[in-house]
Order: C-alpha cells, then structure tokens, then sequence
C-alpha cells in the first residue's frame, strides 16, 4: 500500500473528525470542494487525503455521484506511518527536471533505465506527481511536466507578485481564520523543528509550506487571491523539494510562520501583514544569493 505523505495523513484525520462532528453517516457523500475550503487548503492535498482514506476502506469513489462515506471510524484508527522511501526518488526528480537534466516529456522505460527503478516504483511516483499536479499523462504515451525550469529573473518575479498579493490578502475585509487550523498550523511547524532532518524531508515540508501560505489565502475570502497563491505554489514545487538551503533556513521559515500565527489567532491582522512582507522579502534576499527557493 502506498504510504501517504505527512500532510496526507494530517488531512484524512481531519475529514474524519469532520465527518464525526457533522454526525455523517455510511451512504453520504463526501464534497471535495467543500472540504478543501472548510480545512483552508487547495483541492489537491485533500485529493490525495481522499485517497488515502479510500484504500483505508473509509470512502469510495461513485461513477456520476462522487465520494462516498462507507464506514465512520475514529480519526486515531486512521494513524499509520508516514515515511516514505518515495520521497527520496520526488527529490531526486524534481533535482534534475529544475537542471534540465529531464526532458519535459518523458515515458515510464527511460524513469526506469535513468535511475534503475522497476515500473511498479516509476507508476508510482508518477502517480505522486500528478496527485501533485507537476505531471500529467499524455494521450496515449508518456508523461509531459507541467512546470519548466525556473531562472532567476522568474524567481525575482514571482516574489514580486507574491509581496503584491499575499501581506494585502491578511488584511481583506471579508479574512476569517478558523482557530482549529491555526492549531494544526502550530503542530505541523513544531513537529517539523523536532524530527530529525534529511534529503528527502524537503517534500513535506514545502507541503506544510504551501498548505500555510495557500491557507492564509484562501482565507482572504478572495477567490483571486487564492487561485493566485495556489498557482505559485504549483511553480514552485520542483525548486523545493531540491532543498538546498539546509535545516537552518527550515528553522527561520518555521519560527516566522509560528510569529504569523500568534498574531493572527489574536486577530492582530495589520501585524501579521506586516511579518508575511518580512518574510517574503528575507526569502527574496536568500533566493538572490543562491539557487532554490527558500520561501
């Protein structure tokens, strides 16, 4: 069975409890959008939590009706290990896609010959990857990337827009932030300072990454905003998860993010504005020095 990621895990828990405290019941359908705007992050993450919980035996994918709730469990039976020997193989990919050393279309026979993999392990980091939308399969052969590399002047750019649009977001009239994901919000950064940092941790943690920074939009309560933010993140995928800038700069994003959040839970919104401009322009200031991006 394919293990799911750390923010995968974390989201299949919480529709569980969604599912407990709306006092659902087997035969209801489970709505992929509605969850995504109720847990404050984009729909591929829920996607692939959906995912999870289906071949948990939770829910069931109905033709023309949708997601369907076959059994209610609780959401601590639902716990299972979440290392994931895949992520090494995400990392090394998304490495030589940014250098340019993979094609933007490619087949499954030349994944297996590059890096010695059998298909079973190529099919499914394939599959990682579209859950992810960084690929798509082609009409009838091959897989096609859906991002290109990124030089610098892109990365300048793209923090540009970024400091344009997401401190203004915080501070849309209509922002609302349910104190449940500032919570998780808080979990998720302190468990990511305590576990022991390897190659391979950069994928969950720009999933953490993102799941904060398109959170924070979505809860702007302005569609633009949010459509805006999720799609930088999709640009950003294949830069991260080739981290390069070490546990240290985990540490510093971590601890701003920890800031945001207090500040947020006390609806001190102007300030917490404020710090999402610092943030964003101490990244930028990284990024202009070195390859990746930081922020």
């Amino acid at each position: 069975m394919q293990q799911p990621t750390r923010l995968q895990q974390d989201l299949a828990e919480r529709i569980v409890q969604l599912v407990n405290e709306d006092g659902l019941a087997v035969g209801d359908l489970l709505n992929e959008n509605s969850l995504a705007r109720r847990l404050e992050v984009s729909r591929t993450p829920v996607r692939g939590a959906l995912q999870h919980l289906e071949r948990l035996g939770i829910v069931a994918r109905r033709p023309n009706r949708g997601v369907e709730l076959i059994a209610i469990p609780r959401a601590e039976s639902i716990t299972a290990p979440t290392a994931d020997a895949d992520e090494d193989w995400l990392v090394r990919i998304a490495r030589d896609h940014r250098t340019a050393g993979l094609p933007q279309d490619i087949s499954e026979v030349e994944i297996m010959r590059r890096y010695g993999l059998n298909r079973p392990t190529v099919q499914r980091v394939l599959s990682r990857l579209a859950d992810l939308e960084m690929v798509e399969r082609k009409p009838g052969y091959g897989w096609r990337f859906l991002t290109g590399t990124r030089d610098t002047a892109t990365h300048d750019e793209s923090y540009r827009f970024r400091l344009m649009i997401e401190p203004m977001g915080i501070l849309e009239p209509g922002f609302r932030l349910e104190s449940s994901w500032i919570e998780n919000m808080r979990r998720l950064h302190a468990e990511t300072l305590e576990r022991p940092w390897q190659e391979s941790s950069s994928v969950a943690f720009f999933e953490m990454n993102a799941a904060f920074h398109e959170g924070l939009a979505a809860a702007s309560g302005n569609r633009f905003v949010h459509t805006a933010i999720r799609h930088q993140n999709q640009l950003r995928r294949f830069s991260q998860y080739d981290w390069k800038f070490g546990f240290e700069r985990v540490v510093v994003n971590c601890r701003e993010h920890m800031e945001m959040l207090d500040y947020l839970a006390r609806d001190e919104r102007e300030i917490a504005s404020l710090l999402m401009r610092r943030h964003l322009e101490r990244a930028s200031q990284v990024r202009s020095r070195t390859d990746p991006d930081p922020g």
